[in-house]
């Protein structure tokens, strides 16, 4: 079968704005999305099936997280010079494997195979696809890109994780996950006829990780990443039970569709101004999931309130993806791919010491330590940001 290649960054320049190559790129991202946080919303009954507690369920994006953690940057480097399509459709079809064994698992020990299965494949596709938005489209138009494909992200969150939370509730907790398979079956099919192909490193460079972290804006946007990260997965994965605690438990889809159309609106602005503003931008969705954490900590129990924090929540969260993946393909320069490898890397770590300190925070002081915990990894975030206006976040972009 032919490929389609890329056409010349000349020819980029003269051509329209690649919106359907784009769009199949976030229909991947909302895969991969989805399948990394449907968890959340259907813990009761996963757990029950699986015959273990909310808290061993938890750890089931834990897992996922690691799984990426382990693999991102060593499959990066082994794969370097590989077609990047041919390498994303694989991990398409490893998500379509891991969530047809998950919906159809009631052992354990199985579901936490498929799960890892799932965050190798996650680790194998974050690490292409900000990379792959970039290269479709001339430098002015990166940001613009990078919005388009990562809006995946909030897609997955305001509708998926919500459709995906009822679903289980009213069918059973599998459904969503069966549902995911038949989509990542759908997405390979979109990519390998509309996608065109990029090729992989020439110089076969193997060691692009340790070079891209030597380079001083990086390190600013990975210790971000891992704190702020940390700070959204401790709350998120919990996201169920604090609310069931609550009172609020038939709340939690409702809760869910404000946070995710909270971020689609997040990430439409920040497509508009990353250009400009990526360090404001960055500062400000702090602050915004400060105050969210704040309101949930103060007044757990108030509907109305735990809504509005659900909306500061995901205004805040939901540009973040694309701005510190800009901020990390920016400062990596030449090395930028090898940069969001270590991203990537690095924001699953942070997901999965979230899942663990979540689950500790929970087991031991209760669901109402959980905001405050949030509030407390916040602090160095916004000073880090601040602090970085060299390098990392600086104050006029290039």
């Amino acid at each position: 079968m032919a490929t389609t290649q890329l056409p010349t960054p000349a020819a980029r320049g003269r051509s329209p704005f690649p919106l359907p190559s784009l769009l199949a790129l976030a229909t991947a991202v909302f895969v991969t999305a989805l399948t990394e946080t449907l968890p959340a919303g259907v813990l009761p009954g996963m757990g029950g099936a699986l015959g273990v507690g909310e808290s061993a369920a938890g750890q089931t994006v834990t897992v996922y997280a690691l799984g990426t953690a382990a693999t991102a940057i060593p499959l990066t480097a082994a794969t370097a010079g590989w077609s990047r399509k041919r390498l994303l459709l694989g991990a398409m079809a490893g998500f379509a494997v891991a969530n047809t064994v998950t919906a159809a698992s009631t052992n354990y020990p199985l579901t936490i195979a498929a799960r890892f299965l799932a965050g190798v494949a996650a680790g194998l596709a974050w690490a292409l696809l900000a990379g792959y938005a970039r290269r479709l489209v001339p430098a002015g138009q990166q940001g613009r890109a990078m919005a388009v494909a990562m809006a995946g992200v909030p897609v997955a969150l305001s509708l998926g994780v919500p459709v995906g939370t009822f679903l289980g509730r009213v069918l059973a907790w599998w459904v969503p996950f069966l549902a995911m398979t038949a989509l990542a079956v759908g997405v390979i099919g979109w990519i390998a006829a509309a996608l065109p192909d990029q090729p992989g490193r020439a110089d076969g460079d193997r060691t692009p990780v340790r070079r891209a972290l030597a380079l001083p804006g990086v390190r600013p946007v990975l210790a971000v990443t891992v704190l702020l990260v940390l700070a959204h997965t401790v709350l998120f994965t919990y996201v169920a039970p604090f609310l069931d605690r609550a009172g609020l438990g038939t709340a939690t889809d409702s809760v869910l569709l404000v946070f995710g159309v909270a971020s689609l609106v997040a990430i439409w602005f920040t497509g508009v101004h990353i250009h400009r503003r990526l360090r404001w931008l960055t500062a400000g969705g702090v602050l915004l999931i400060a105050a969210a954490a704040a309101l949930l900590g103060l007044w757990p129990d108030g509907s109305p309130l735990v809504h509005l924090a659900a909306l500061l929540w995901g205004l805040g969260w939901g540009g973040a993806p694309t701005l510190l993946q800009t901020a990390a393909g920016d400062a990596g320069g030449a090395q930028a791919d090898a940069a969001q490898a270590a991203l990537v890397t690095l924001w699953n770590v942070a997901m999965a010491g979230g899942g663990v300190a979540g689950g500790l925070v929970l087991g031991r002081f209760g669901t109402g330590a959980l905001p405050w915990t949030v509030l407390l990894l916040l602090v160095p975030v916004l000073a880090v940001v601040l602090g970085a206006r060299a390098h990392g976040f600086p104050a006029r972009r290039t």
